[in-house]
């Protein structure tokens, strides 16, 4: 894995893909802060900060609203018409609902039956047609596929669609603007940014974004080990479906990874670590003791492949972790807890 700028476009999506999107969703999104952490930066031996990228803040409670709105923002006037349909465990489902309704657009959401309750009833209240579907996304996946077939409504893929991975990419160029040194030199080690992965369209839109512009910067990928979509891929070197998701991190649960997302992981992100459980669930509760941060399990797993080591940085670095949402039931951050 390494940088091979020069062939994105033939992927379908450029930096400057990624630029206009930041323009066309500009003012309709929040701007999300950048947080620091003394004591994140302690407790892995960094010998400072690191920053904590808090898209839990964002419109919808994650970051999937933005790749969703530049998406339906980009549709013709008949597509619209048509209306949308898409799969998601939640977070993709409520930046769906919501940049639809904003759009005037129809919006059909398929989401597994064992969804958290608090994002089904979310993406309801935003004025989407949830349809509740299997007991895990892969059923579910398979259903929304009948779906678009059978009603002739316009995808709005999760992660693995040119106008999608672009939205999402626009969270590396604010990493940027926010920290103009990143990835200079200016420090004494190799700055890093850490990302989940579901599917792959958020570390996929970033590393294309980060790596275009700052190549020196390390991007490291974090996964379940009950969901290993992007790290199968890897080693087989193409998409391979999972059979089995059991993870806390609904979330990162996309029962494969994206064909765009795959070629952009292979070109720019250094590695991917898999993570249990539990260790997730520390990351979580590290970030609502010490950071004051409510996060769900998926949001948690950059900080927590920090904390447990399975990712190290090196002194001097500046290092970034992104929180991707805050959408978490309450019943199950009790269990968590």
């Amino acid at each position: 894995m390494g940088v091979g700028r020069e062939q994105d476009a033939t992927l379908g999506v450029t930096l400057a893909d990624v630029e206009a999107a930041r323009d066309r969703i500009a003012g309709r999104i929040h701007r999300t802060p950048l947080l620091s952490s003394q004591t994140l930066g302690r407790a892995i031996g960094l010998g400072g900060l690191v920053w904590l990228k808090a898209e839990s803040f964002q419109r919808t409670g994650s970051f999937k609203v933005r790749g969703a709105l530049n998406k339906i923002e980009t549709l013709s006037a008949e597509e619209k018409a048509r209306g949308v349909i898409t799969v998601s465990a939640g977070n993709h489902a409520q930046g769906v609902a919501w940049a639809a309704a904003a759009a005037g657009v129809r919006a059909t959401i398929v989401m597994a039956e064992i969804a958290s309750p608090t994002k089904v009833a979310a993406t309801r209240e935003y004025g989407a047609e949830v349809i509740l579907f299997g007991r895990d996304n892969i059923a579910a996946f398979a259903e929304m596929e009948r779906l678009r077939a059978e009603r002739g409504l316009i995808l709005v893929h999760p992660f693995d669609d040119p106008q999608t991975i672009a939205g999402q990419g626009t969270i590396g160029l604010e990493i940027l603007a926010d920290l103009p040194l990143l990835g200079t030199g200016a420090g004494a080690g190799r700055d890093t940014i850490v990302v989940p992965i579901g599917g792959g369209g958020l570390i996929a839109g970033i590393a294309l974004a980060i790596k275009a512009q700052r190549p020196g910067v390390r991007i490291i990928g974090v996964e379940p080990q009950g969901a290993p979509s992007m790290h199968t891929a890897l080693a087989a070197g193409r998409v391979v479906p999972l059979t089995n998701i059991q993870t806390v991190a609904d979330g990162l649960t996309a029962p494969f990874a994206g064909a765009i997302n795959l070629a952009l992981v292979q070109r720019h992100v250094e590695e991917v670590a898999l993570l249990d459980d539990e260790t997730i669930l520390t990351g979580l509760r590290f970030l609502l003791e010490r950071a004051k941060l409510v996060v769900e399990p998926a949001a948690a797993a950059g900080v927590a492949a920090l904390l447990s080591g399975a990712v190290r940085v090196e002194p001097g670095a500046t290092v970034v972790a992104l929180i991707g949402g805050g959408n978490i039931d309450l019943e199950r951050l009790k269990g968590y807890l």
